[in-house]
């Protein structure tokens, strides 16, 4: 009923507008009109006249009818530059806030039942920075007024803030108009409004949005470094803190445009990916690799044979292509480029000062403009009964286990079906261990397509893993791993337990909490990696939200550019295009959305495919398994997500990665040469398949036609 009555008055107020031709009197020749006929009246009965003018003033924005501008210029005209800037900056705001209630009363419920999820982004991001956002539109009189106090009402922004930023951000240019108003008799319409004191002041409306960020800049980093002193000079530009993918690629940005730097890492230079993590992993899955080729030696029409495994020089090898790689992240290379490499545990004590805690038991502090957190992540480990009293291994720690061991470890429990679980089981397996692998989800690599889990669990079979899904680990007990399955507990023996369930990021032990960092799993930052500290920066896993090396280099030219001339200009972070692969044999590739995903989030897609059991390359090397799968919007060849399983599937990502990146659809594919033969025509096939797919029927009809007429 409520409801009903705010239309009825709204209509009301429209009708009678029309009805009595209000819209003859909201015009410059009706308000120099109204003007001279008012003027006695208003200097007998000033309250009347001022009254009479607010409420209509209000009715005319709550209504969202035309004319508020003129009515402004009518206010400088009646009452002069202080009453009437006064009188229309409260009208404005009160009309504004009642046309915005009503607008969020009548439509906003209907409107969040059909596009909720489209609104909660606007809703996150009008949460954080929504007075700014509105002060900003307010400042700025390209936008009408009206559209923006009714879509507002749509969102979930405070009435009380909707209500005071309106009120400071129209004042500028409530002043600008009815400054404009009192020299009304000169102007004969709304283009008359020239002369250099009103332009000046339209110019000043131009640039006022970006006063008002300075101002409001200045207000936030007063509020979020009170009570900390700025030192008066700095003993470098920038502070990175951990030597992984991220803290290398900023302290090299930063020794390149020759800014003074300092890089601080706890333990070894390379961080996880050099030393526990992928170079290591790849190494052993190569091993592993040609020992499944001896084993299949049959397919490439040679003779199969078991091979001989002695593990202590397989893992020497892995340890090969560790020290081999090593000198690329050496504190000597990086001294080299200028960087000041200090080796201990650094801790931020306040926004510009890092203490290192260094390995000769001295500390050591350093003062900077700017500071990265780059510390990375660790293995998460999940609580279970009994598994810290089992010598449990994860990925960090199995390298040195691994090098103590004569033999692959007999019987290996994996505890994980994501990424990492999935290439150590496999590896493991191929290098005869017993393997099994337990998976809480229903599948293996369950963010994948359903296809894609059933795939790489065919594969993990094939290698001789044992895959358990829908099995919970619930307890550990000595040599045994217990797993729940359909009520039923199941005792899993082991000689060796891995625990991949996932990693976390490193957040203790930096000075984060002390100093009022905010983090949620990660060190919360906004879209151009800063934290709630303008000038402290976080990049890679410890900042989420990928875990990939190559996500943590590309979020370190972020950090690093922003960090160090975020003073001129600041780049938001972009995460439209991030490839990820799996390292299983064969590789599992993605970037961009698969159908799981476009599904979740109601995107409507076309599926191409192309199988490599019909590419040659793939058969001249007996590599058949897999296929390419690209994801584009019905009749379009715009690349929405490609999922790749087969050999090279991560080099052959590439092509896509770039496609994507750069807007080059199917089409331009197609039309690309590639080389023959190779597996990345796969990717020009599949652009083929798409082009048969949607081929113009009609068009293909009247050439037919054509060609017939020209044989005669």
């Amino acid at each position: 009923m409520k409801k009903i009555v705010i239309i009825l008055v709204l209509a009301a107020l429209i009708a009678a507008y029309f009805i009595f031709d209000l819209g003859e009197y909201l015009t410059i020749g009706g308000i120099k009109q109204i003007a001279g006929d008012v003027d006695g009246f208003y200097q007998e009965n000033p309250v009347l006249v001022l009254a009479g003018f607010f409420a209509i003033y209000v009715a005319v924005t709550a209504a969202s009818l035309p004319g508020a501008a003129i009515m402004t210029l009518a206010a400088g005209a009646l009452f002069g530059l202080l009453v009437g800037t006064i009188l229309v900056s409260f009208a404005s705001t009160i009309g504004a806030t009642l046309a915005f209630l009503a607008s969020r009363y009548v439509l906003r419920d209907t409107v969040e039942s059909k596009f909720g999820d489209r609104l909660k982004s606007i809703n996150a991001g009008l949460e954080k920075d929504g007075a700014f956002y509105l002060f900003t539109l307010r400042m700025i009189p390209i936008f009408p007024f009206f559209v923006i106090n009714l879509v507002m009402g749509l969102t979930r922004i405070k009435t009380w803030t909707f209500a005071w930023v309106s009120q400071v951000g129209m004042l500028l240019g409530t002043i600008v108009y009815v400054n404009a108003g009192t020299q009304l008799a000169q102007i004969e319409s709304l283009s008359g409004i020239a002369s250099p004191a009103v332009l000046g002041s339209f110019a000043l409306l131009g640039i006022a949005p970006w006063i008002g960020k300075g101002i409001i800049g200045i207000i936030k980093r007063r509020r979020v470094y009170d009570g900390f002193t700025k030192p008066k000079s700095f003993d470098q530009n920038l502070v990175v803190i951990g030597a992984g993918s991220a803290g290398l690629v900023s302290a090299y940005i930063a020794a390149q445009v020759k800014a003074g730097v300092t890089l601080i890492e706890a333990k070894e230079m390379g961080g996880d990916c050099l030393n526990t993590g992928c170079v290591p992993s790849k190494a052993l899955i190569k091993s592993a690799k040609v020992a499944a080729t001896m084993r299949h030696a049959d397919k490439y029409g040679l003779t199969s044979v078991e091979p001989e495994v002695p593990f202590k020089q397989v893992i020497e090898r892995v340890m090969e292509a560790i020290r081999a790689i090593e000198p690329h992240d050496s504190v000597e290379r990086y001294e080299g480029l200028g960087v000041n490499v200090v080796q201990g545990y650094a801790k931020i004590v306040d926004p510009w000062t890092v203490e290192v805690a260094l390995h000769d038991g001295g500390t050591k502090r350093i003062t900077a403009k700017s500071i990265i957190i780059a510390a990375g992540a660790a293995p998460f480990v999940p609580p279970m009964p009994g598994l810290d009293d089992s010598d449990y291994l994860t990925s960090d720690t199995m390298w040195d286990a691994f090098a103590e061991m004569d033999a692959a470890p007999k019987r290996v429990a994996v505890l994980g079906g994501g990424p990492i679980g999935c290439e150590i089981s496999q590896a493991l397996a191929r290098l005869g261990s017993k393997v099994t692998q337990v998976e809480m989800a229903p599948r293996v690599l369950g963010r994948e397509d359903e296809e894609v889990s059933a795939l790489a669990r065919q594969v993990l079979e094939e290698s001789g893993v044992t895959v358990l899904t829908d099995h919970k680990a619930v307890r550990v007990e000595e040599g045994a791993l217990i797993a729940e399955h359909g009520g039923l507990e199941r005792e899993i023996g082991y000689d060796a337990l891995i625990v991949a369930v996932g990693r976390a990021a490193r957040l203790k032990g930096y000075g984060l909490e002390e100093l009022g960092v905010d983090t949620n799993r990660t060190v919360v930052t906004d879209e151009f990696l800063a934290t709630r500290f303008p000038n402290i920066y976080a990049a890679g896993d410890v900042a989420g939200p990928y875990q990939f090396t190559h996500v943590s280099s590309h979020q370190a030219w972020y950090a690093s550019v922003n960090a160090l001339f975020g003073a001129f200009r600041k780049f938001k972070a972009d995460y439209r295009v991030i490839p990820a692969v799996t390292f299983l044999d064969p590789e599992f590739a993605r970037v961009g959305l698969n159908e799981v995903e476009a599904r979740e989030q109601g995107i409507k897609y076309d599926v191409t495919r192309y199988d490599l059991d019909d590419l040659d390359r793939a058969i001249t090397e007996s590599e058949t398994q897999g296929f390419v799968k690209v994801l584009t919007p019905p009749g379009k060849d715009t690349i929405l997500g490609v999922t790749i399983v087969g050999a090279h599937a991560g080099e052959l990502l590439a092509e896509y990665v770039l496609a994507m990146k750069y807007k080059l659809g199917l089409n331009k594919i197609l039309g690309t040469i590639h080389s023959y033969p190779t597996m990345a025509e796969a990717n020009k096939f599949a652009a083929g398949e798409w082009k048969k797919a949607n081929k113009p029927e009609a068009a293909l009809k009247w050439l037919e036609r054509y060609f017939k007429w020209v044989r005669g």
